[in-house]
């Protein structure tokens, strides 16, 4: 009996501390959009924090607010389609003026590692084009170094194998990311290998090194990218850092 109360007692914990980070992300993900103004082209993130970015974008939208979005992948696609969020693609605009994106660690330095959900390509394609790129996450997600979460590196399908054995070769543990007992395909039909480094002292030079590689398409190593990161804290506050 008191090992079932025990047990008890960690689930109601665990969830406690679910819901506040879920709180985190959300008021992170509020305070972002606030900074979105009529007629922007929007970068809409994917993930669990971005989702509530784009769930108040959706509010402020029917509220009248007049923005265009671009979606990071096809998920966040239906949601902003859901939502009646007007969506726009690069043959039609050849700017982005805000992007809004979610982040797996920032660092003191706020560069970032992204592709947790897969999305890393789309991600960096979009944020790259933008005149702003605003990062959202909850608190735990700000780091001294990044490395301890594992790097994702997008790669072709035809010769993943010897794509990882040369991204091993740089001082990682790479696996093939699966689903469901199943390889893991991103939206543009590739496979994602996630990369244990532990500690990534110099993220510049190593999103380098993994580019050179043939048969990498891209990595989740945003290098001096953002130009705002908006922390959100399990008390419901939040904090912009700026580069």
């Amino acid at each position: 009996m008191w090992a079932v109360l025990v047990s008890s007692q960690q689930i109601n914990i665990s969830y406690t501390m679910q819901d506040t980070i879920t709180n985190a992300k959300k008021v992170a993900g509020e305070k972002a959009a606030e900074l979105i103004r009529p007629g922007m082209v929007v970068g809409l993130g994917t993930g669990s924090t971005a989702y509530w970015a784009i769930q108040k974008i959706g509010s402020m939208v029917k509220q009248g607010l007049d923005i265009r979005a671009i979606a990071t992948s096809e998920a966040s696609a239906r949601l902003a389609g859901d939502l009646g969020i007007p969506l726009t693609t690069f043959a039609a605009t050849q700017h982005i003026d805000m992007d809004i994106d979610g982040a797996d660690e920032i660092s003191e330095k706020l560069d970032v590692i992204k592709g947790g959900g897969g999305a890393l390509l789309r991600e960096k394609i979009v944020a790259y084009h933008s005149r702003q790129l605003v990062i959202i996450a909850d608190e735990h997600k700000y780091v001294p170094v990044l490395g301890k979460f594992p790097l994702a590196v997008e790669v072709i399908p035809f010769g993943w194998e010897i794509t990882r054995v040369k991204l091993e070769s740089l001082g990682c543990k790479p696996e093939l990311r699966k689903k469901d007992g199943k390889i893991f395909i991103t939206d543009n039909g590739n496979y994602i290998i996630d990369c244990a480094f532990g500690t990534i002292k110099d993220p510049a030079a190593v999103n380098a090194a993994i580019d050179d590689i043939p048969g990498v398409v891209e990595s989740g190593l945003f290098v001096q990218m953002a130009h705002t990161v908006v922390l959100g804290f399990e008390d419901g506050s939040t904090k912009i850092l700026q580069r």
